[in-house]
């Protein structure tokens, strides 16, 4: 399955019309933004911890986290991002960085000057109700995340992490009959649940023994969509989807 974006900008379109209504004057206004596209190869940091940016990151093609690092190497993957989204969109209003974001995969981004999207939002209050309400789902989700590093077993964060990532994939188009990239290695997993990469190798063969999922390379092959959302306690309402975007 292929992440080749159609125009630049309507990705944008795309991701926010996921979670909201736009209108066509709003939809103009966010494909007129001014933009630089740049390719980045795989585990490439795009903006560090401690860094002042001027500019927004749009992901058109690819995959990219957030993470943190730890004096002694560990690292804590925050979040995983998939195109359309805009992963630093708080640095329009946060002026340091407080954590990194790196490219998962081979990426094409779009690079979007702060004064534009000041600009953008001054003019259309619409676009900046859909900005502010990506940024409170963003927040959703991380609350989501807390929940599975803290109280779900190794099983059911693995599962939920799966599901999760599925449904976003699928709001975009990217994703369907329960089939999708999976640009996570296992030590990539590891860092986002909390456990060894030991660990997610035993986990992930007792699902496929369980006829419940197969990783194939990059790619998920979700067999038992029903039971994978029973063991993984996963319900959706925190993704805060428009219903046509859930399958």
């Amino acid at each position: 399955m292929s992440f080749a974006a159609g125009s630049d900008l309507s990705l944008l379109t795309r991701k926010l019309e996921s979670i909201i209504t736009l209108s066509d004057v709003e939809r103009r206004a966010l494909e007129r933004l001014p933009i630089s596209r740049r390719q980045l190869p795989a585990r490439r940091d795009i903006v560090r911890d401690g860094d002042h940016p001027s500019q927004c990151c749009l992901l058109l093609d690819g995959w990219a986290f957030r993470y943190k690092l730890l004096d002694e190497g560990k690292r804590q993957i925050l979040s995983v991002h998939i195109p359309g989204d805009i992963p630093d969109l708080q640095s329009l209003h946060l002026p340091v960085m407080d954590h990194s974001l790196g490219t998962l995969t081979a990426c094409t981004v779009a690079f979007i000057p702060h004064e534009a999207m000041y600009e953008l939002t001054r003019q259309h209050p619409g676009i900046t109700a859909a900005l502010w309400r990506d940024t409170l789902v963003d927040a959703a989700i991380f609350r989501e995340w807390m929940t599975n590093i803290g109280r779900r077993s190794t099983l059911g964060r693995i599962t939920h992490l799966f599901c999760e990532l599925y449904l976003k994939l699928h709001a975009m188009g990217l994703a369907e009959n329960h089939v999708c990239e999976m640009a996570l290695t296992q030590g990539d997993i590891a860092d986002a649940i909390g456990v060894s990469n030991v660990h997610v190798n035993r986990v992930l063969q007792d699902l496929r023994s369980q006829g419940l999922l197969t990783l194939q390379g990059q790619r998920l092959v979700i067999q038992d969509w029903a039971q994978l959302t029973k063991r993984a306690e996963f319900d959706p309402a925190y993704l805060h989807l428009k219903p046509a975007a859930v399958p």
